[in-house]
């Protein structure tokens, strides 16, 4: 029975995007491996609160023979939030701190510099945790393994060898959920300085030994013994990354290396102890304080939807070269994590849960239905051309093409081109992926900018867009 289900799921892949009145295509999933450039891919699902079955496809690394298992290592990156939140409840639950009090009254190695916005506010690790204290920096780049690693109080200050900006409050602690990889290193340094111990070796301790994560680290780099069971990061051509991977010295934001039967662990301990059945991870009061919404989404560490039987938790993770998710019900023991290894591979992540999601019955969960419009040549023309924006010193570049009537996007954060279907004469969808851009026509037909879900990206200057590159 499970092997049939299973079988239902890998063969029948569902599209991030379903079309208003066309038929709804589905693949297979080594289709999609090849599709997205994937050489790897992970899968565990938990049907009525058991692992019911974890499995891998493909390799470890493009051209070699190495075939990823249920065991294969891959990047969680921001998955890690949430495990590190865990951290932080247990240790406000043992009376080391709490996260209602200033974060500058535990802090040792580094402080939040004062402001006028500290001044009416605070941060504190509520905030941190439910990305409301005011912090800048939303992702993080990693280092290549040859790289000099910077101390997190360098990458908080931006310092040498740093290669994102200071980490500082740039609106009023409180007022707005604003996602800040930046604010979640802060909160690792506070748990670091409060308890003396390593980072890894604390989550070892509090959170991953206790919810059965045994195949799990946030040792950044590597060891060479765990590095050999790892899969390789790969880029949009699916080649794979100098080095393997990059390390993530911001642990808690983006250094979880794990697998999906140990994220579920995670997920299913979480579950136990709101319902209290258990309390080896979090106490109830606790787990019931992460899984309440603090701010639209976020609850404290993981984000929320759903409501009843629909309710979820989960997080998606994106680290150069991995994408992963993890999604959970707890009213149902229902849910499954997927982790890639390959730069275009996030549309996969969700097809794949998609697909998950219609065999296993979950509520409210399942893709968007799109009605295409249809635009005027002139529009169609006046968003081809080459679009850049820089946020926390990363590049980000979209290239618009046309071929005939039909319009194609790549882009280094997107990776492969991919069909866009106008949803208005403003905005178009991103067939592959389901990402959205819109945009103003102005009075002499160009576009100058597209707006995708915050990030002004700007039209580049023909000498500018000369020297345009489309990956990282």
């Amino acid at each position: 029975m499970a092997q049939d289900r299973l079988a239902r799921v890998v063969d029948s892949l569902v599209p991030v995007v379903r079309i208003k009145g066309a038929p709804e295509s589905r693949h297979r999933i080594d289709e999609r491996m090849k599709h997205f450039r994937v050489p790897g891919v992970s899968v565990a699902v938990v049907d009525d609160g058991k692992v019911v079955w974890a499995r891998g496809y493909g390799v470890v690394e493009r051209s070699k023979s190495a075939p990823i298992t249920a065991k294969t290592l891959f990047q969680a990156a921001s998955i890690g939030k949430p495990v590190a939140a865990t951290a932080t409840l247990r240790l406000a639950e043992q009376g080391k701190l709490s996260i209602d009090e200033d974060v500058n009254r535990y802090l040792r190695s580094w402080k939040v510099p004062d402001s006028e916005l500290t001044a009416i506010e605070k941060v504190t690790l509520r905030r941190l945790l439910s990305h409301t204290a005011g912090t800048n920096v939303h992702g993080l780049r990693g280092y290549l393994s040859t790289d000099p690693l910077p101390t997190v109080p360098q990458i908080l200050d931006g310092e040498r060898p740093a290669n994102t900006p200071p980490v500082r409050v740039t609106v009023v602690p409180g007022s707005k959920l604003s996602y800040s990889g930046g604010g979640t290193t802060i909160a690792q340094l506070v748990l670091t300085d409060v308890t003396g111990e390593s980072f890894p070796e604390l989550m070892k301790q509090l959170v991953l030994d206790p919810a059965g994560m045994h195949e799990s680290t946030f040792d950044q780099p590597l060891p060479p013994s765990v590095a050999a069971r790892a899969s390789s990061a790969h880029d949009a051509s699916g080649v794979p990354l100098p080095g393997r991977f990059h390390v993530y010295p911001e642990m808690a934001a983006a250094g979880l290396w794990s697998t999906p039967s140990d994220l579920l662990a995670w997920a299913m301990a979480i579950a136990d102890a709101r319902a209290g059945r258990s309390s080896r991870v979090l106490t109830q009061a606790s787990a019931q304080a992460m899984l309440t919404p603090q701010m639209g989404p976020a609850g404290l560490g993981p984000f929320l939807r759903g409501e009843g039987a629909a309710f979820r938790f989960g997080h998606p993770g994106w680290d150069e070269g991995f994408h992963s998710e993890l999604v959970y019900f707890p009213e149902l023991g229902k849910g499954a994590a997927v982790m890639v290894n390959g730069v275009s591979g996030r549309p996969m992540v969700r097809e794949i849960l998609y697909a998950i999601a219609s065999e296993y019955a979950w509520p409210g969960f399942a893709p968007d239905t799109i009605e295409p419009v249809v635009v005027d040549a002139r529009t169609r023309e006046a968003v081809v051309g080459i679009y850049g924006a820089t946020v926390d010193r990363t590049a980000i570049d979209a290239r618009v093409r046309r071929e005939d009537d039909r319009v194609y996007i790549e882009s280094n954060k997107l990776g492969l081109s991919s069909l866009v279907i106008f949803v208005s004469k403003a905005s178009f969808v991103v067939q592959d992926s389901g990402d959205e851009f819109s945009f103003t026509l102005g009075a002499d037909g160009t576009v100058d900018a597209m707006d995708w879900g915050g990030i002004v990206l700007v039209r580049q200057k023909p000498s500018a867009a000369g020297r345009a590159t489309m990956n990282r």
